[in-house]
Order: structure tokens, then sequence, then C-alpha cells
């Protein structure tokens, strides 16, 4: 049975993470749309901006993904939960799909191997902060206490004490 925990003590540091990691895709975004304007939407070019490669295309979707990023940081609630569940997992995704077509004209959002780092990196620490920041009422927070302390104490199944 899956368990994501519900009110972790932690769980302001993890949007917090979140919210960091949106504020650089939104800038990143911003100045890559003022770095390319001008070039074509899915220019191959040598523009670098914050460390990463872009394109119009790349900086524009950045603009929108940080923003939404951003936003599910600040909105309170289960919301901000799904958010990051979901924008870790296109992250990682991206990132993958990106990698496998580097080197050809299939790379029409220009990624390098340094997009494809951060990508990673920053899936993993999205995806993470969207496992720890789930909201729930006293009444959830209860249910979980009493379903983990019925799990802890619940001896593993085919476990048999071997004597010596």
């Amino acid at each position: 049975m899956a368990h994501i925990p519900i009110n972790h003590p932690l769980r302001p540091l993890y949007r917090t993470l979140a919210g960091l990691i949106g504020a650089y895709v939104l800038v990143f975004g911003i100045i890559g749309v003022i770095q390319t304007a001008g070039d074509p939407f899915f220019d191959r070019g040598d523009v670098w901006v914050l460390g990463l490669r872009t394109n119009l295309a790349f900086a524009v979707l950045s603009v929108i993904y940080g923003a939404v990023l951003l936003g599910g940081a600040i909105v309170d609630g289960n919301l901000g939960h799904m958010i990051n569940l979901g924008a870790g997992l296109v992250f990682i995704v991206v990132g993958m799909a990106m990698m496998t077509v580097m080197q050809t004209d299939a790379n029409f959002l220009n990624f390098s191997m340094s997009n494809v780092v951060v990508s990673f990196v920053f899936g993993l620490l999205v995806l993470t902060a969207g496992l720890y920041d789930k909201v729930g009422s006293p009444e959830d927070v209860a249910a979980e206490e009493a379903f983990r302390r019925r799990h802890a104490t619940a001896a593993p199944s085919g476990a048999t004490s071997s004597g010596g």
C-alpha cells in the first residue's frame, strides 16, 4: 500500500525548495525570452542563460512551467502537493526524452547535457517535495499514526525464528 506522509514537519522546507526551483525556472525563462527574442522558435543556436542552453521555445515553456511551479508552492493545500508530484515527473521525463534526442535534429528544445542533469536534479527535488508536502486534517493525521503503529508492530509475513 502506498504511503505518503500527511502534515510532515518539514513540509514548509520542501514547499520552499520547490518554490525556489520554480523561481529559478521562471527567471531562466524570462531571461531566455529576452536573449532569444527575434530568433526562430525552435532554433538550435548557441544561446546560454544561467548555465543552460536555450531557444525561444524552451524559454517560453520555462516561463509557463516556472510560474505554475512557483504558484503551486504559494498556494496552500493539496493543490501544491499535486503540482509538485506532476512537475517532478515532467522534469524527469523531459530530461530523459531530451537526452535521447540530444545529438539529433529532434532536439527541438536545444538541450545540452547540462540541461539534462539540471532537469533530473530538479525533478528529483520537486518530486521529493511532492511526496512530503501533503496536507491533511487532524483526523487524517490520527489515521496515519494508527496505520503506522499497526504496521510497525506487525511481524513480517513468512518470518520465522531460527533456533540454534
